[in-house]
């Protein structure tokens, strides 16, 4: 009996987990049998490598194959195991010499070219983990599988070129109709000139904004703002990105590893730095924000915003199960998406900042002169956003119309590189201070330690206490008051909050309730 093994991985979610690839050839009629769950796309791979063999020139045994993927239990989606199926076949048929523990990941062109998969990153990391560190890959992924340490990457743009390395005879293989066919979608990320990020120094007014938007990125905390059609909200959300830090080597890993799952457009060269920036429209629904989709259910919105901001510009617009719906990861960091056909588990730490009008014409800021709506109706377009959900955000700010005096000192105004250095610094004392317990910014901070070890002095939070004492604030509220508190602190290079953090976190806290 000719057997042959190559490896795989198969990712869930954002695990992965290696697959064994067992080809058998049997004196039998000639067939071609796919055992282990594939789905759609992995059943449509035998079309795919019978052509793309005979077109490298060494077609596959006429007898039959039965190509089994181990664990059979664990479900398998996508084109991405062809290659690997295919050179088990071979081995068992004698025309390579076996491949040891090397990972095969990529596509295969009925022209015999190999074509780039996405998740090639979490899926390399995976085969890492488990001992494998060879990989094959496509030449279009070769320099994302290169990011994960420790992986030994060798990329291809034929299959004759992989049959070649692994011992086919030369003679037989049809290099010059593989080598040098252009490859389609090879777009990458690096191809493009990055925009530059919007300057805070475009801000006209709205100091209480920008000082609340400087706390949410030191500390990581979550800002609604509420205010008239060209307050400036939207402006202030798009440029939160421009004063956060560069995202250390392990979050820039985690949040690459998502995109690379997620894009289908771009292959990426390099780790993603820069804290990611999604605005979903609001008439998204809770699959793209949260993730789902059919088969094992993909990354949305909210993780693709993990480390960075996930911006829900006309809140209230949303459907509110779809708001609802981000409590858990706001209080987790983390979604567990179940579906009836498997269960996947996504990061999802994100900053959230919601913009949302105080009426539904969003006139009745201010005197409200011009407000045409009922006090009924705007009851109801702010009730579209859940007191549990808001309790969950840290900063509630009201905004007014910006004032002529505003216009004219616009060019006074304090650019992001400034801000940028300011929160760099309080991020730095937030590490130092949160290292023993694991944390690496205020937001993190759990109740437990803020009511001990973090507990600011009595005379700091004598406010605070007696805003508990009338029931203003829920615990939730009180906690993140707190957090709010310690940021403010770290921002003033203070070694506690004092009562003016504190009083300025409460007034923060209680915008929202004041409207």
């Amino acid at each position: 009996m000719a057997l042959g093994r190559t490896f795989a991985v198969a990712l869930v979610g954002l695990d992965g987990y290696l697959v064994e690839v067992e080809a058998d050839i049997s004196q039998s009629l000639p067939a071609f049998i796919l055992l282990g769950l594939p789905d759609a796309s992995l059943n449509e791979a035998r079309d795919r490598i019978k052509s793309a063999a005979k077109n490298a020139g060494i077609p596959l045994s006429r007898r039959k194959i039965t190509v089994n993927l181990v664990p059979a239990s664990l479900p398998k989606k996508g084109s991405g195991f062809d290659l690997s199926i295919l050179m088990s076949a071979l081995q068992a048929a004698g025309d390579i010499r076996s491949s040891g523990r090397t990972v095969f990941i990529a596509e295969l062109g009925l022209d015999g070219r190999l074509r780039p998969v996405r998740g090639v990153l979490p899926a390399v990391m995976a085969a890492v983990r488990g001992g494998c560190p060879d990989v094959v890959v496509a030449a279009g992924n070769a320099a994302e599988a290169r990011l994960v340490p420790g992986a030994m990457v060798s990329s291809f743009d034929t299959l004759a070129e992989v049959l070649l390395a692994f011992g086919a005879d030369p003679g037989r293989l049809l290099l010059q109709e593989a080598v040098g066919m252009p490859q389609a979608g090879r777009e990458t990320a690096a191809d493009r000139p990055a925009p530059p990020e919007p300057d805070m120094a475009d801000v006209v007014g709205q100091h209480a904004a920008r000082t609340a938007l400087e706390i949410a990125a030191a500390g990581g905390h979550h800002l609604v703002m509420v205010g008239p059609p060209g307050a400036g909200k939207t402006m202030l959300a798009e440029r939160l990105p421009g004063i956060l830090p560069d995202l250390p080597d392990h979050q820039a890993m985690e949040v690459t590893a998502i995109h690379s799952l997620s894009s289908t457009t771009e292959h990426l060269t390099e780790l993603i730095r820069r804290p990611p920036f999604e605005s979903p429209h609001h008439t998204a629904t809770g699959p793209a924000i949260v993730g789902g989709g059919p088969g094992v259910p993909r990354p949305g919105a909210a993780s693709r915003a993990h480390r960075g901001v996930l911006f829900l510009d006309e809140a209230p617009e949303f459907d509110r199960t779809v708001l609802d719906a981000l409590r858990q990861p706001l209080e987790s960091g983390s979604l567990v998406i179940h579906r009836a056909s498997g269960t996947a588990s996504y990061p999802a730490r994100f900053q959230l900042v919601m913009a949302a009008n105080p009426c539904p014409c969003g006139m009745s800021g201010g005197k409200g002169l011009e407000c045409v709506c009922s006090p009924n109706q705007r009851r109801r377009y702010f009730g579209r956003l859940s007191r549990p959900l808001v309790d969950r955000i840290d900063l509630q700010l009201t905004l007014q119309r910006i004032s002529m005096a505003d216009i004219a000192a616009g060019d006074a105004a304090e650019p992001s590189s400034r801000i940028a250095g300011r929160v760099g610094a309080a991020r730095a004392a937030q590490r130092e201070r949160l290292a023993r317990w694991g944390h690496d910014v205020n937001a993190e901070v759990g109740a437990a330690l803020l009511k001990k070890e973090l507990r600011p002095p009595r005379k700091a939070t004598g406010d605070l206490d007696r805003a508990m004492e009338l029931q203003v604030l829920t615990g939730r509220g009180y906690s993140r008051v707190l957090r709010v508190a310690w940021t403010m602190a770290d921002l003033q290079g203070l070694g506690s909050p004092d009562r003016d953090c504190v009083g300025t976190a409460l007034s923060f806290r209680q915008q929202l309730a004041a409207a």
